[in-house]
């Protein structure tokens, strides 16, 4: 199960600094086909995509230093949080394209939340 939830762990890193890194970087791209990036401040998505690549990259850092284990745990609870509240905002502005990718990380960042605290039990 171990090994398992380090491949989720490395999907949802990956997909939260890729993310994030659009988030900052391609904001521009992204306002063509996202109306809730249109709608709200760039300042905000700016935030949100640093965030993304904080946890993401806190994702994997229990893998290189054994002894910060809740890291992951914590990088975890952050990434739910975060895809839950980017997935309120395309649905609140009817943003269909993007909402599978965001649903998609908040249900790994629960899985990986699960998996680590059942086996830290």
């Amino acid at each position: 199960m171990s090994i398992a939830l380090w491949v989720v762990q490395g999907l949802l890193a990956w997909l939260a600094v890729a993310g994030g890194y659009f988030q900052l970087f391609k904001i521009n791209d992204l306002k063509t086909t996202v109306v809730a990036m249109q709608h709200l401040p760039q300042g905000l998505w700016a935030v949100l995509g640093v965030v993304g690549i904080v946890a993401g990259i806190g994702l994997v850092v229990p893998a290189v230093f054994k002894d910060l284990p809740m890291v992951a745990l914590i990088c975890a609870a952050v990434m739910l949080v975060h895809s839950l509240l980017i997935a309120g905002f395309y649905l609140y502005f009817g943003d269909k394209a993007p909402l599978p990718y965001v649903l998609f990380m908040a249900l790994l960042a629960a899985v990986i939340l699960f998996g680590r605290l059942k086996l830290a039990a």
